[in-house]
């Protein structure tokens, strides 16, 4: 893996009522992308924002938007997250009956395409896909809430994940999502990923967001140092 390792700060647990707020605070701290997870209430059991929510987070901050629909049917809503400004677009493999279609539908409306995979999914499903993506999502909790405990067999499936990748040559981001903290990111690293996806871990910090960037940034290089 010759990536650095990328954070992005999930906003679903930012206080949405000052939004903008903290999308700039994270900004300003420091984090590579901003994780905007898009729930249906289908798909999965909550409802968060959508398009139009997208758009005014990217109109807080130049860093780019990391948008992960955990959404029933996403090929109806790609041309809508597209024109909303999202930078890397990732779908759920469980939630797309055609998905080569639409992993190259994402990449011709200018975004990176990234597939997701449940905790029950297996890691396999992705490899005759790997030439034409940019991201691979492991999740590391069941979707649908923030706040939940890192499943500690996530760690096999993202080493799994890791040498498909390295086996196929590809240069596609490996990104965790779903209850990384401080304290398991430097497994999270050394198990293979390179973009961390953290909510509560950021936002929820006894000293505010940018704390947690910066706990999550020092937990990360220290991850990298132990690497060399």
């Amino acid at each position: 893996m010759n990536h650095d390792v990328l954070l992005a700060p999930s906003i679903l647990s930012a206080d949405f009522g000052t939004l903008a707020d903290g999308v700039r605070e994270v900004d300003q701290a420091g984090a590579d992308w901003i994780h905007v997870d898009v729930m249906d209430g289908h798909f999965v059991p909550n409802i968060s924002f959508g398009p139009a929510v997208t758009a005014a987070v990217g109109r807080s901050t130049d860093r780019p938007l990391d948008v992960h629909l955990m959404i029933a049917e996403p090929d109806r809503y790609l041309e809508a997250f597209a024109d909303a400004g999202a930078r890397v677009l990732t779908v759920h493999w469980e939630a797309c009956p055609h998905l080569h279609r639409t992993v190259q539908r994402i990449r011709e409306l200018g975004m990176a395409p990234g597939v997701a995979l449940n905790p029950a999914t297996p890691v396999g499903g992705i490899e005759d896909l790997l030439p034409d993506l940019d991201l691979v999502l492991i999740m590391s909790v069941n979707p649908g809430f923030g706040g939940q405990r890192f499943i500690p067999r996530s760690l096999a499936r993202i080493r799994q994940a890791r040498a498909l990748l390295d086996a196929a040559g590809s240069a596609a981001r490996l990104e965790v999502d779903g209850g990384v903290t401080p304290d398991n990111a430097a497994a999270v690293v050394a198990a293979g990923a390179d973009v961390l996806v953290a909510g509560s871990a950021v936002f929820r910090h006894e000293h505010g967001a940018r704390g947690g960037v910066e706990a999550m940034r020092e937990a990360i290089v220290g991850a990298r140092l132990r690497s060399v």
